[in-house]
């Protein structure tokens, strides 16, 4: 499954990937802010990584969607962005990503969550899409509030870093309010 934008192609990842995707997501800021991600990430985690993805791709109807994310002009993958726990009765799913450090503030993914964006509502058809985010992550928290996802809850003690307790936020967006701001995002 492959989907593109103006500079990004979003795909499944093979284990061509595990190299470039260990390379990107050995970073602490990625595990810090992150459920599942080890750090140090090692090859070896990013084929255990893929192997998964690649099961979920072949799961009908699909409830997880992991999209490699790479530059039309690099062709690797510099980051990952997941609708995970697609619920077609309920028209929900959860949403996650991440970006190599050497990505950042270069308005990747305001361009990968359009996309993202349009492919749950629009193809998926479905009517929420959530998201969680340690309250400490000022960037993930500035492009939820970007697409205009609301503030629904406080989510104490959500994990457990360096023996630290983190709290985060719960984000939504609605179909309706997705389609009401389409002309600023």
């Amino acid at each position: 499954m492959k989907l593109t934008t103006k500079r990004i192609i979003l795909r499944d990842i093979t284990m061509k990937d595990a190299e470039s995707l260990s390379k990107n997501a050995n970073d602490k800021e990625i595990w810090y802010f992150t459920e599942v991600i080890p750090y140090p990430y090692k090859v070896e985690d990013a084929k255990l990584f893929v192997k998964k993805c690649q099961k979920d791709a072949k799961e009908k109807p699909r409830k997880n969607y992991e999209f490699g994310i790479a530059l039309k002009s690099e062709k690797r993958v510099i980051g990952m962005i997941s609708l995970m726990k697609v619920d077609r009765q309920h028209k929900k799913t959860t949403l996650g990503y991440w970006l190599g450090k050497k990505y950042r503030g270069k308005g990747i993914m305001t361009e990968v969550e359009k996309a993202i964006l349009d492919f749950a509502f629009k193809k998926l058809k479905l009517n929420k899409v959530s998201g969680d985010v340690v309250i400490e992550n000022k960037a993930s928290i500035a492009l939820f509030k970007k697409f205009n996802f609301r503030k629904v809850g406080t989510l104490k003690e959500e994990l457990i870093k360096k023996g630290k307790s983190l709290d985060g936020y719960r984000y939504e967006l609605l179909l309706k309010d997705y389609e009401k701001n389409l002309r600023t995002y």
